[in-house]
């Protein structure tokens, strides 16, 4: 595969896992682990072997000290990383079922000004992006940076500076209404503000990846070719169901596929950031407009294996494969294609 450099935006941030079936905010034991969407995506396409840049902001304190320490040791281009002296790093409470399955309870830390990845400056961005896109393919992206209004500036100029140049871009949806509501809510349906936020983006993508519940909150629809249909550039979708089957329309590949199941399964945190890593891997080494059946089957399945392997490990960023490990995973349960 030619390697060709990937820009992943967004939050980074510490899942602080209660124990299965516990609370976070009182039950013990807990676990720190290096978490968040876009920080998984890019971690993940380092293991891959994918030269990969991240924008983001972490606080000055250990955790963000140690989490860029943990990305330059991946190789990861951290000239995009911001330090915040003023914020902390965000810490997440996730609550997990006694099956692995999470949920995310709200926030610790918060100092009165919010969090470092709230603050991404635009500013800094601009100054650094020379070093930041030299050589970049994709700019994948989530949507949680428009929850805040300094971060969204700084991730609309980057969305922006992407189409350009000619980059293609691939959205997570990555509904999580934790991020974008001052009080926990038992809501989680977006509202019509949050839609149309979500939505203003949109038609600037090649790619959009989202869960079954979230294309029906977004587009009344859990089918690929439907949704691809409300957007004007028309952008390949990929829907997921947890351990269900996978659909989806890559280019003008429409298919599904079953999940891969673990033989057993510790914490599903990070599954479909690797799933993403996964895609985005493969999606280098051709170009989506000349995708076809078969090439769209293989992508899938690698990325399907990527998922599975995570739920294995604690944590959405230790228990990322190798290559040798989804080539190994696939070659003992590939699913059913059809």
């Amino acid at each position: 595969m030619e390697s060709k450099n990937v820009i992943s935006f967004g939050e980074c941030l510490i899942d602080r896992l209660g124990p299965p079936g516990g609370d976070p905010a009182i039950d013990l034991p807990l676990s720190d682990c290096f978490g968040g969407a876009p920080a998984n995506v890019a971690c993940g396409l380092s293991r891959l072997g994918v030269d990969v840049s991240f924008i983001s902001s972490l606080g000055n304190d250990e955790f963000g000290k140690n989490f860029k320490n943990l990305m330059i040791k991946r190789g990861i281009n951290t000239g995009g990383l911001q330090q915040d002296h003023s914020r902390p790093t965000r810490i997440v409470l996730v609550r997990r079922d006694i099956k692995g399955e999470r949920s995310f309870e709200g926030f610790q830390g918060d100092q009165g000004l919010g969090f470092a990845d709230q603050a991404i400056s635009r500013e800094k961005i601009i100054h650094d992006w020379p070093m930041i896109a030299d050589g970049a393919k994709w700019l994948v992206i989530g949507t949680i940076p428009l929850a805040s209004e300094t971060s969204s500036e700084a991730f609309c100029w980057c969305i922006d500076k992407a189409i350009n140049t000619g980059m293609q871009i691939a959205l997570d949806l990555n509904w999580r209404p934790t991020f974008w509501r001052n009080q926990l809510t038992t809501d989680v349906l977006p509202n019509l503000d949050e839609k149309k936020k979500i939505k203003s983006i949109l038609k600037n993508v090649s790619l959009i990846k989202l869960s079954k519940e979230e294309a029906i909150w977004f587009f009344n629809s859990s089918n690929p070719v439907q949704i691809s249909s409300t957007l004007p550039n028309r952008p390949s979708v990929i829907v997921t169901d947890g351990s269900n089957p996978i659909s989806w329309l890559i280019n003008k590949s429409f298919g599904t596929l079953s999940a891969i199941t673990p033989s057993s399964i510790v914490d599903t945190t990070g599954a479909g950031d690797a799933f993403t890593a996964g895609v985005i891997y493969k999606l280098l080494s051709c170009d989506l407009d000349q995708i076809n059946d078969q090439a769209a089957k293989e992508i899938i399945q690698f990325a399907v294996a990527c998922g599975a392997y995570v739920c294995q490990g604690l944590g959405a960023i230790d228990s990322q494969p190798y290559l040798h490990d989804v080539d190994m995973l696939l070659s003992c349960d590939v699913g059913e294609i059809s």
